[in-house]
């Protein structure tokens, strides 16, 4: 006889806040928690994806704006788990690289993540209960040429991670990373030209011969499968899962 054992994934009373919920990875994470039974504050800057999320409160906002995060967090003052997911990219060489883009990626990428999470702690630590889950990268343990800016936020948001980690663990919050590899995102394939011009090949081989080179299983991660391990260390049974960084990345770190 065999007993099954099942993680309880009930969310009910419990509110979440997903950043870049429009599409992509946050979208699937924000349409997952959904379905858990959590009242999902869903953020992003475009509206019309926004629109087309069902079950959401949906939020317009820039996070590169303090004032406009100032306003979430002010509407939104109740937030029991915080996903840091909102990113973009810009391929270049150093050199080349325009220094405002870079700082626009780190005010999206690690500002705005540590500006939620300053917000968001109060509420969590008066209620001994709270997830933070930042969805970072391969490229948060790995460098690769040409991504400064991403690699550099991503590293970032690593050990910003880790801090919450430590200073939330007497209050029942836990803060932990993900490391997908490449995804099947929007944000992937809006790479595929950059990285093409950048390793001078067509675009039908930046697949293959750039993003899935070191990975052993040779695909794309589906935004779903990320999305479930987010929806994992949300539950109580992931509760001394903290301060990690958990790779999604089919081998590509076993080298």
């Amino acid at each position: 006889m065999t007993t099954e054992h099942v993680v309880a994934l009930d969310l009910r009373g419990r509110t979440a806040m997903v950043t870049g919920a429009g599409s992509g990875i946050g979208r699937s994470v924000a349409e997952r928690l959904v379905a858990a039974g959590a009242r999902v504050v869903a953020v992003d800057r475009d509206e019309d994806h926004l629109k087309t999320l069902d079950g959401v409160v949906p939020v317009v906002a820039d996070l590169s704006d303090p004032a406009g995060l100032d306003a979430v967090l002010r509407d939104c003052p109740d937030v029991d788990v915080l996903v840091n997911n909102a990113g973009l990219q810009h391929v270049a060489a150093l050199e080349e690289f325009p220094p405002d883009r870079f700082a626009y990626i780190q005010a999206v990428m690690v500002t705005a993540p540590f500006r939620l999470a300053r917000g968001v702690l109060p509420h969590m630590y008066a209620g001994n209960w709270g997830r933070i889950v930042n969805i970072s990268s391969v490229h948060g343990l790995r460098a690769s040429p040409f991504k400064a800016a991403y690699v550099t936020a991503k590293h970032a948001l690593e050990g910003l991670s880790k801090t919450v980690a430590l200073e939330g663990a007497p209050h029942g919050v836990t803060s932990n990373c993900i490391n997908p590899a490449y995804v099947r995102t929007p944000l992937v394939e809006g790479q595929i030209a950059d990285q093409a011009r950048t390793h001078g090949i067509p675009e039908s081989e930046v697949v293959e011969k750039i993003m899935l080179t070191s990975a052993a299983i040779k695909r794309l991660i589906e935004p779903a499968e990320v999305a479930e391990l987010v929806a994992y260390l949300c539950t109580d049974v992931a509760g001394f899962i903290t301060g990690t960084s958990l790779s999604i990345d089919g081998g590509w770190t076993a080298h």
